[in-house]
């Protein structure tokens, strides 16, 4: 187990510096000047505008920038946002509980929809309902994520009035933030209706943010599960006269849950650093939004690091997955 967490561990230092690289590189490569767009239409001398960008920097060659930039990451230190003047680490944890919370409703959503549908598919395999659950995966997997939401805001926020359009709670409620989320923020509030409320403007983001998700669990589950289910032990237990619920449940559903168990580690992540366009489309105060707001803004700092917060969390999930998976499949740790 040692040696296949070393190994785990090795590989995750090369992809850390090339999530330095990309993450300090490409934004250089977007045009426009972070002191000239902070200024906007303010008009301001040369010799004032070089003055600017020798404060933050800029006017230094790249590879001395990033070289600083890897030194500040190593200590802990991100930088400070070019717009706020705050900590970058500071903005990050203040806004990623929100994106947090609304990744996890969106893998709950998923798994609990996902999972028993692509397992009722598997079990009847060629029936009608197993021609909807694929079909339904299929249109979900394929559906444009910004498209669907705007469908979903015309239908229930717009045209019903069911839901709210954007947010995380209406202007009648105030919620000190305790942990930044905004489900036990409510509960723990003395607001009545503020849960009620919290919930109710997670219902559409959930929905499109776990669209996607839902699909690739519910296919993956099907798949897992026709596969178990045609191994020689199930045709044994068959054989034995075991009844069919107990067969299912207790010998092919556990064997079958092994790479979903992945799958679902991996939509986490997935989950985690692709927020950003529900987070948009919903004005939701999260990570996701926050970025677009840095790249419109020329932030680099809040942009390096934001990207590799996020990547590094993204890391982290999936290094969770690959030892879950090493303990449910003893075969992988030792390479086999």
């Amino acid at each position: 187990m040692l040696k296949f967490l070393l190994t785990r561990f090795a590989v995750l230092v090369p992809t850390f510096l090339g999530v330095t690289l990309l993450a300090f590189f490409l934004i250089r490569l977007v045009p426009g000047d972070p002191v000239e767009v902070r200024l906007g239409e303010r008009g301001i001398s040369a010799e004032r505008l070089e003055e600017m960008r020798a404060q933050l920097g800029l006017d230094r060659p790249l590879l001395e920038q990033y070289l600083d930039y890897l030194g500040g990451v190593l200590t802990g230190d991100l930088g400070r946002s070019v717009v706020t003047q705050n900590p970058v680490l500071e903005e990050f944890l203040t806004l990623f509980p929100a994106t947090v919370e609304l990744a996890l409703c969106a893998i709950l959503f998923a798994v609990i929809i996902g999972l028993p549908a692509g397992m009722i598919a598997a079990v009847k395999r060629g029936t009608a309902f197993d021609h909807v659950v694929m079909g339904g995966s299929l249109t979900g997997y394929s559906m444009p994520i910004f498209w669907w939401g705007l469908l979903l805001i015309l239908l229930f926020s717009v045209t019903l009035g069911w839901t709210p359009v954007s947010g995380r709670l209406s202007a009648l409620y105030w919620v000190e933030p305790v942990t930044g989320f905004m489900l036990i923020d409510s509960l723990l509030s003395e607001e009545p209706g503020a849960f009620g409320d919290a919930l109710h403007h997670l219902i559409l983001p959930t929905i499109v943010l776990g669209t996607i998700p839902l699909a690739v669990i519910a296919r993956m589950t099907r798949s897992s599960m026709l596969e178990v289910l045609g191994e020689d032990y199930i045709r044994t237990a068959r054989a034995k006269g075991l009844a069919r619920a107990r067969i299912i449940g207790l010998h092919a559903l556990r064997n079958a849950l092994i790479p979903v168990v992945t799958v679902i580690g991996l939509q986490i992540g997935v989950l985690l650093g692709g927020a950003i366009l529900t987070e948009t489309i919903f004005s939701w105060p999260g990570i996701g939004k926050w970025l677009v707001e840095s790249i419109n803004r020329r932030d680099y700092p809040a942009l390096q690091g934001g990207v590799l917060l996020i990547a590094t969390v993204v890391m982290a999930v999936n290094l969770l997955v690959d030892l879950l998976y090493g303990i449910l499949n003893p075969r992988i740790r030792h390479g086999r």
